[in-house]
């Protein structure tokens, strides 16, 4: 689906995904290790080494840690990864020793479809035996969203990915509310941001839900709360993301540049 573009966005010269991938590169912020998937995470998470954070260690689910592209990489197999890593590993190894025992500090997610409690589904729209839609699936999504000690979500908002009930929970965000990740054993937080082409919603420290705390410039509550199927809880204190400045868009359009080559 093709993010749509506010007024304010067009006049300054960036687009909803700009303002997604600008938005994750900033929340990498003095971050030190983080689990890359492709497509906006990955520039996001090279947007943060090229501006403010230098020494961020970027793994990929293909085995290749501390890799430094110097061209975006077109999938987890590109052999830039692996040539400019600090260390390639097998895949059983990312995730028995770097993922599920913890040691990844954040960890960049998406899907299909995601609920108010931040669970995702990446496998089938519609019933699972007869699906309208078969997805990619879980791969280590499940992993990722259990062990990781954050979750960043990016992910378009719209009636069609934010829905009441999923078609399939392919990876938990916080179950069906407070104590089911401890109940469950897992490691990590969970989702602690979501991004999404309107704003940034944070789970509520109490129950759980998604609670819309930034709006984009641009964007108001009236439009979220369009793209939204549920009640969505919105903060006191709503703020208005900061747009991308210049430096920031000059890094960016240099990365995708790239692409190119």
């Amino acid at each position: 689906m093709t993010a749509v573009s506010t007024g304010a966005e067009q006049s300054a010269g960036y687009d909803p995904d700009d303002m997604m991938i600008v938005a994750a590169a900033r929340a990498l912020r003095g971050r030190r290790v983080c689990f890359v998937g492709i497509g906006l995470p990955s520039t996001a998470a090279n947007l943060a080494r090229a501006t403010h954070t230098p020494d961020l260690v970027l793994v990929y689910e293909s085995g290749t840690i501390g890799a430094k592209p110097t061209r975006l990489p077109l999938s987890i197999g590109d052999g830039e990864l692996a040539e400019t890593a600090d260390s390639v590993v097998t895949v059983p190894e990312i995730f028995n020793y770097w993922v599920q025992a913890g040691r990844i500090e954040v960890g960049f997610l998406s899907a299909a479809q995601m609920d108010r409690y931040a669970n995702l589904n990446s496998t089938t729209i519609g019933d699972y035996d007869r699906p309208s839609v078969r997805l990619p699936g879980a791969g280590g999504a499940p992993e990722i969203a259990a062990s990781c000690r954050e979750v960043i979500v990016l992910i378009r908002q719209s009636q069609r990915s934010f829905v009441e009930h999923l078609d399939f929970r392919t990876s938990v965000g916080f179950g069906d509310g407070p104590g089911d990740r401890a109940r469950w054993g897992y490691r990590g937080a969970g989702p602690t941001l979501v991004i999404t082409d309107l704003g940034l919603l944070r789970p509520d420290p109490e129950t759980c839900e998604l609670t819309m705390t930034d709006l984009h410039p641009g964007v108001d509550v009236d439009q979220v709360r369009a793209a939204t199927p549920w009640d969505l809880a919105t903060a006191e204190d709503l703020k208005t993301t900061e747009p991308p400045s210049a430096e920031e868009l000059t890094r960016l359009r240099a990365l995708q540049a790239t692409q190119n080559r």
